[in-house]
């Protein structure tokens, strides 16, 4: 009897045995090919590395051309061509190419082991201003963000225009394209890197591997949600009901009602000068209103009285004057009376005795 998780799991260090030749001796039946553009300001760097392009390609027999009029790369297969899946590694290398990827770095897609994601983040915000500001996020300050998120998945990141370029295992392919379009979406990349962290440790330990970690990971929830502001003027509706509204008076019926209608042209005329002159009248009357007014002169504030010093206390005049003779009599430094008596008859007791 076997444990069923023991059949599950892979062993570690274990790898998939490379495709040869004796897998496929008699090769490929149809010649396959691709092409891809690349934009005018790559042409300079694709000019000097294409020898090592084709020289990395011509390992695995497929042809590698650059058309500098034309501005495109295309890959085909040869004869000799054994395995089926290089022509798409192929393709992938020369869209990474195109996409501002180094060649050092792009080469490496030609590995079993490594695969490649473009991720399109273009289309996925409306406005330019927000799009720069979050592509701005994911790359960091200094590029620490991306750096970051670089060693936490193994893979190399390249932001370049609308699309991000990723490189490397696929499990860390996944991990960078969650991460870039959650930051697309206006969540930080810094809640995605904090819960790589955590998972990076939780696999160290072999007991863990078999358990679910979401005890572990943290739950970022929005906090600063704002209530939506009602607006001032708030349109009730009407009750419904199935009569129409009543019809509005005309000009006819109102002059019937108020007994103008039978009156002569002669009159009615008269009436509408005498409404016209009793509203300039009223024009008139607040118009001079206001320009009286800058000749109203301003309330004066009352005058407040001061208050007089109270004098509660009488002040005895005859006892100060008193205190300022004594003070006069004594000198500065002089004993008082009583100890000038006693030294004078100790002075002279002494002169008796001698």
């Amino acid at each position: 009897t076997v444990d069923e998780s023991e059949l599950l799991t892979v062993p570690d260090g274990w790898k998939e045995p490379a495709f040869t030749r004796e897998d496929n001796p008699k090769g490929l039946l149809e010649e396959s090919s691709f092409a891809t553009l690349f934009p005018k300001y790559r042409e300079a760097y694709l000019k000097e590395c294409w020898p090592l392009v084709q020289k990395a390609l011509s390992e695995h027999y497929v042809n590698a051309t650059l058309d500098l009029i034309e501005g495109s790369m295309t890959v085909t297969t040869t004869k000799k061509t054994f395995d089926p899946y290089v022509i798409i590694r192929a393709r992938d290398l020369i869209k990474l190419l195109a996409r501002s990827v180094p060649f050092e770095q792009a080469v490496r897609i030609l590995q079993d082991d490594i695969a490649c994601d473009i991720i399109k983040i273009g289309s996925l915000v409306r406005k330019r201003d927000t799009f720069i500001k979050r592509r701005g996020r994911l790359l960091g300050p200094k590029g620490s963000t991306l750096k970051a998120l670089e060693l936490l998945t193994n893979c190399y990141i390249m932001v370049q225009g609308n699309t991000v370029s990723a490189l490397g295992p696929f499990s860390g392919l996944k991990e960078v394209r969650k991460v870039v379009l959650d930051t697309m979406k206006n969540i930080h990349p810094i809640y995605n890197i904090k819960t790589l962290m955590i998972k990076r440790e939780l696999s160290k330990d072999p007991e863990l591997r078999t358990q679910s970690w979401e005890r572990f990971l943290p739950k970022f929830k929005r906090k600063n949600l704002k209530k939506r502001k009602e607006p001032k003027k708030k349109n009730t509706k009407k009750e419904y009901t199935p009569f129409p509204p009543p019809q509005p008076e005309s000009q006819i019926d109102k002059e019937l009602a108020s007994g103008e209608y039978f009156l002569k042209e002669r009159q009615k005329k008269r009436k509408r000068v005498e409404e016209i002159k009793a509203k300039q009248a009223d024009a008139v009357k607040k118009r001079q209103e206001e320009r009286n007014k800058a000749f109203i002169p301003p309330k004066e504030k009352p005058v407040v009285k001061t208050k007089k010093a109270s004098t509660e206390k009488k002040i005895d005049i005859n006892a100060i004057k008193e205190k300022v003779k004594n003070a006069k009599k004594k000198k500065l430094g002089a004993l008082p009376l009583e100890e000038v008596k006693l030294k004078m008859a100790a002075d002279e007791k002494k002169k008796k005795r001698k």
